[in-house]
């Protein structure tokens, strides 16, 4: 659409500039002068008129006759002038009045059509972003390697950490005191794994408590779940939840790299906490609290280390399930703060 003509200063056009007082005072002048030309011309000719003219005859009212008929007429005329150019000033300002009217019009129709447009351009546009995130998301999902001779059933089954490999020239015969309970007792599995790291998400998560005491009965993960809640505790004193923050998905690639041992820049996208108000708190309580400091450094070096056994056997589909936890979640967070990712 076309923009509209500025208005002007005066909306309505009421303040048109009226004619000058010149040309109005002209026509006045006009006027006195043929009627002192008139006079003039009268009394001249009266005077010149030799006596016993029929003009003499005529008497005082044929005198007063010609002396002012022709005044009155010029007079007349001045007036009528006048009002037509008063006339012709009116039209001028109804003109004006009439053309800022209907530029206020088509000033006020395209407001009104952008602001109907501007919400269905943001939803729109909101739309396309939550688009765009979720084809990242599935993009991060399946772009590397998976463990294709898994099934579903079997991948309920598998176990979440790969038993740590034996020290043969360490081993040493055990006693005769009967199997270890912790051996007796069946592997995590990756689903609970992961169901135990998100935490049950309200007190009816019957699901969600069983994960969790299931993850619990493993040293190693039940080391990562306390430390795991031990920040996520004092992260709500400052307000901060997992919830609140939405991480952008890294892909699963970049994981096994960090499971690999690399760091810095080059994974950067694993920590995908861009949230400064959260950034900001939680790096101003580590610089002042030493116990948060000692808690968020005990909880990345425990989630390291439960990571890595993890990702030997987990596929990208069970990385990404992972990352969208509020264990990770809480690793990226500090992560960042900590400079894992610098």
């Amino acid at each position: 659409m076309a923009r509209p003509p500025e208005l002007p200063p005066d909306l309505l056009g009421l303040a048109a500039k009226p004619e000058t007082g010149g040309s109005r005072r002209s026509t006045e002048v006009i006027g006195g002068l043929l009627s002192v030309v008139w006079v003039v011309a009268v009394l001249a000719y009266l005077l010149i008129s030799p006596p016993g003219t029929d003009v003499q005859t005529l008497g005082l009212a044929m005198t007063l006759l010609i002396v002012f008929l022709p005044l009155a007429l010029i007079w007349v005329a001045v007036i009528t002038l006048r009002s037509l150019r008063d006339l012709r000033a009116e039209a001028a300002r109804l003109q004006a009045a009439v053309d800022a009217m209907r530029a206020s019009y088509v000033q006020t129709q395209a407001q009104v059509q952008a602001a109907a447009i501007k919400p269905s351009v943001e939803k729109r546009l909101d739309e396309i972003a939550a688009v765009t995130k979720e084809t990242g998301t599935v993009l991060a999902t399946f772009s590397t390697r998976r463990d294709s001779s898994l099934s579903v059933p079997s991948a309920d089954r598998k176990a979440a950490l790969a038993p740590p490999k034996p020290d043969l020239e360490a081993e040493q015969p055990g006693l005769a005191l009967g199997t270890p309970a912790d051996e007796m007792r069946p592997p995590l599995s990756v689903a609970d794994f992961i169901r135990a790291l998100q935490f049950p998400e309200t007190p009816e998560d019957k699901e969600g408590f069983r994960a969790l005491r299931l993850a619990l009965e493993d040293r190693t993960v039940a080391r990562l779940i306390r430390a795991a809640q031990d920040v996520l505790t004092l992260l709500s004193q400052e307000g901060i939840y997992m919830d609140d923050l939405k991480p952008e998905m890294a892909r699963p690639d970049l994981w096994r790299r960090f499971a690999a041992g690399e760091r810095g820049r080059t994974i950067a996208a694993v920590g995908g906490i861009r949230d400064r108000a959260s950034l900001a708190l939680t790096a101003a309580r580590m610089r002042e609290d030493a116990v948060f400091r000692d808690a968020a450094h005990h909880f990345l070096r425990t989630f390291d280390k439960v990571f890595q056994m993890f990702e030997s056997t987990a596929s990208d589909a069970e990385l990404a399930d992972l990352a969208d936890t509020r264990t990770a979640r809480a690793f990226m967070l500090f992560g960042r703060v900590a400079g894992v990712f610098d």
